[in-house]
Formats: C-alpha cells, sequence, structure tokens
C-alpha cells in the first residue's frame, strides 16, 4: 500500500482516479478547492487548498508523508475560459505542485497532459502521417489548452534533468474521460450523453472518437506507480479503450471529418481506435477493462431490472 497525493481530486477524472486507487488499498490523499462528498470514505483524505498558492501547496506536500504525487489540477476544458487565463493557470500549477513535490522528496511523480498535445482539430488542419498516432506522433499544440498540457510534461522533463533518477517521473495522456455515471446517461464533459455521441458522429469526431472509463485510468495508475522504477525515467502514455467510440470503422469516419486522413485512416478497419495503448502494454502491460458497448449494455439491463 502507497500513500499518494492527489491533486485535482474532486474533478470528473480525479473522483473516479481517487475512489479508484483509495479500493486498490492505497491510502489517498486529494488536494482540492472543494471537498466532493462522495469521497469521505476510510482511506481518503480530503484537504481544501488552492493550489496556486505555491507556498501553501508546497508546505501540504511536505508535510503529507507521500510515496507518489499523481497531478490533475487545471482548467480541463480548453477554451471554457481565456487563453490566457488557461495558459497562466495551467502552467503556475504545474509549476507550484510539480516543483513542491520535487522539492517535498516524493520519490514518484505523474501529471496528466492531453491528447491535444498532437494538434488535431487546428484550423489550418491536421493531417498525420500514420494513423493510429502513439507518443512518437510530433506535438503541434494550437490552442492554449495543448499548449499548456505540453508545458506540463516539459516540466517533468526539466525537472528530471534537475534530479536525474533520484525521482521517478511520468506523464499520461488520458482519452475522452467517461465516468462511471455517464453510461448509464448522466451528460459528458461535452453535456452530450454517450449515446448521442455515438448517434451523431459529428460529436465525437473533434477528439478523433477517442475516450476511456475512468476506472481504467485508475486502473493505469496503479499499475504505473507499481513499474516506475522498473521502466525508463519520463516516459509519457497515451491511456484510452482498445476501441474507438464509434459504431462505424474509422477507416469511413475520420476523412468525413478531417480531410486528408483516408490514407492514414486507412488502417483503422473494425473497431480499432484513432490512438495506439500499445506502449502502456507492452511497458506495463496495462490494457483497459472497459468499452462501450458492454457498459452501455450493462445499463441497459440495469434498467430493465429496475423496471
Amino acid at each position: 500500500m502507497s500513500r499518494i497525493v492527489v491533486t485535482g481530486g474532486a474533478g470528473r477524472l480525479g473522483r473516479s482516479l481517487v475512489a479508484g486507487l483509495a479500493g486498490f488499498g492505497h491510502e489517498i490523499v486529494s488536494l482540492d478547492r472543494v471537498i466532493a462528498p462522495e469521497l469521505e470514505q476510510d482511506g481518503i483524505t480530503q484537504v481544501s487548498l488552492d493550489l496556486s498558492d505555491a507556498d501553501a501547496a508546497a508546505s501540504v506536500l511536505a508535510d503529507a508523508g507521500a510515496d507518489a504525487l499523481i497531478h490533475l489540477a487545471a482548467i480541463a476544458v480548453p477554451f471554457s475560459a481565456p487563453e490566457d487565463v488557461i495558459m497562466r493557470t495551467n502552467a503556475g500549477l504545474a509549476v507550484s505542485v510539480l516543483h513542491g513535490a520535487v522539492r517535498a522528496g516524493i520519490p514518484k511523480i505523474v501529471a496528466a497532459s492531453s491528447p491535444t498535445v498532437l494538434g488535431y482539430g487546428s484550423p489550418t488542419g491536421w493531417i498525420p502521417e500514420r494513423l493510429p498516432v502513439d507518443e512518437e506522433t510530433p506535438t503541434r499544440p494550437w490552442n492554449a489548452y495543448a499548449l499548456s498540457k505540453l508545458l506540463i510534461e516539459d516540466t517533468l522533463g526539466m525537472l528530471q534533468r534537475q534530479t536525474g533518477d533520484a525521482t521517478r517521473f511520468a506523464a499520461f495522456r488520458p482519452c475522452y474521460v467517461i465516468a462511471p455515471e455517464e453510461w448509464a446517461g448522466a451528460p459528458t464533459q461535452q453535456g452530450h450523453t454517450v449515446r448521442e455521441r455515438l448517434d451523431d458522429p459529428a460529436l465525437s469526431a473533434p477528439a478523433l472518437f477517442n475516450y476511456v472509463d475512468a476506472r481504467d485510468v485508475a486502473g493505469f495508475a496503479d499499475t504505473l506507480l507499481a513499474g516506475m522504477t522498473e521502466i525508463p525515467n519520463g516516459e509519457v502514455f497515451f491511456v484510452g479503450a482498445s476501441d474507438a467510440l464509434a459504431r462505424e470503422p474509422l477507416a469511413d469516419l475520420l476523412p468525413q471529418f478531417h480531410p486528408g486522413t483516408a490514407g492514414a485512416a486507412a488502417e483503422l478497419t473494425g473497431t480499432r481506435p484513432a490512438f495506439s495503448i500499445a506502449k502502456a502494454e507492452r511497458l506495463l502491460g496495462w490494457r483497459p477493462q472497459h468499452d462501450w458497448r458492454t457498459e452501455l449494455a450493462s445499463a441497459d439491463a440495469l434498467l430493465t431490472k429496475g423496471l
């Protein structure tokens, strides 16, 4: 069992991550501005904190006695605030939290980045050299949110160059997060239900039809922390489902919404997603446990049983 600090633990992904890691037997300290009632349970301590206050963050991290830190806290949606606010907030949090964790002597430091660092959806177009994309695909952020996430990855690299292997670092890029309650019809991050995103491909097309169940992110984090000393320091991972959030093959769908991708997308037959998670499987032995077909069928079965 490890003692893990999670920043942004009261957020959409944070709640599932914190609950999942506690379920794996870890002791969790969640740092967020707000307290989440659903996380008031054994094994979880919640601390209300403005993480943009670097001194306050450093003090709490120094007192935490943590074995690991997972940094999620950020403005989580592109264009949900002015570009300068997103950049200042996310960059400032990265420096205050991650640098504070190093100063506190926390030996394992993980931060959430984003697939948007690749630059898909750019107003000037985006044509990948190959699909599925992976961790070797060039990063080309075109908005403040994506740039701030790439800066988080670069901040980890900066700190690694300061500490060497005395501290272990990793970043992960979670695909479009679907929380457990959203399979049953709760609105997703953009306000649509999962079924609506499936019924209207235009809703999922901006994210290249990627998704991941929040519980699988918790499973990934548990696996990553267990294996961080056995893999190269500073690795970056895509974390997604093993299929696409689409009823049709992406070989057919992607070219409709992303002109110029037909050649690369021809590889994405069947249910194959646009994002490869092969690296996480190869280095960590991790595979997602949830997919949209199974989860929607389970939600339907529960609804029928309830009726």
